[in-house]
């Protein structure tokens, strides 16, 4: 797939931090929404890094990602328990201290019943100095924002929630196109002539998926670019490489 992309385009990182993503315990249910919703409005996801709870990991994947990109978003460890140390490592990358945050406290006061705002509880208040809130529309204690960064919850409901709230600060670049050409040939009988076409138009993304329909063997090709002309041209030469080939091509969910 080629890595070419218009200077416009606004590009964004996923960083996932948890001991339990990484040991298989829990499965990423997060990446997938975050994905379509950030092509939703233009942005394009280029980079995702899982880490574990580890305040060093954090603090260098973040520092990494927001240096590069124009959005990061990360998702876990926001916790009330001990191992929740995203608020503290992120403030540390950015060098930071670490504070109650006065509006997050008022969400929580707001929230709980009188008495069972606990210490654990007022953890989740806590954020870099200068944090903006991310609205929590399922259990209130909020994400934050500092810089170029979005801080939301682990939780796939809670995560959905932050990042559909959020999406209004984000500023997309050109909307990304794409077209789907199903070819009924394998990936290697097409592979040298789909490299010439990708050399011939390297701003569009060209990608090839193979699968297998009642045990024979056929290669789903993906064309994305944000120039519909452009788009459309590489993809009419997709179809006359696969009839040359002695395939027909047609149309593909994939």
């Amino acid at each position: 797939m080629s890595e070419a992309a218009p200077a416009t385009a606004v590009t964004a990182a996923l960083l996932i931090i948890g001991n339990e993503i990484l040991s298989g315990r829990t499965q990423d249910a997060n990446l997938a929404y975050i994905a379509k919703g950030c092509e939703a409005i233009g942005v394009r996801l280029r980079e995702v890094r899982v880490v574990p709870d580890m305040e060093a990991e954090i603090v260098a994947g973040l520092n990494a990602l927001r240096a590069r990109y124009t959005y990061v978003f990360t998702t876990g460890g926001i916790g009330p328990t001990h191992d929740d140390i995203t608020a503290a490592a992120i403030a540390r990358a950015f060098g930071l201290a670490i504070e109650r945050n006065a509006q997050a406290v008022a969400v929580l006061e707001a929230y709980y019943p009188p008495g069972q705002l606990t210490e654990p509880r007022l953890k989740m208040s806590e954020m870099p100095v200068g944090a903006s809130l991310i609205d929590n529309p399922v259990t209130s204690a909020p994400g934050f924002q500092i810089g170029n960064v979005f801080v939301m919850a682990g939780v796939p409901a809670i995560c959905k929630g932050m990042f559909d709230g959020l999406k209004s600060r984000l500023v997309g670049g050109p909307l990304m196109l794409s077209r789907s050409i199903s070819c009924p040939l394998p990936e290697g009988q097409i592979a040298e002539a789909l490299a010439a076409i990708q050399n011939r138009y390297p701003q569009v993304e060209i990608g090839s998926y193979p699968f297998f329909r009642r045990g024979v063997p056929g290669t789903a090709l993906v064309l994305r670019s944000p120039e519909a002309a452009l788009l459309d041209e590489a993809a009419e030469a997709v179809r006359g490489m696969v009839r040359r080939l002695g395939g027909e091509p047609g149309e593909s969910a994939a």
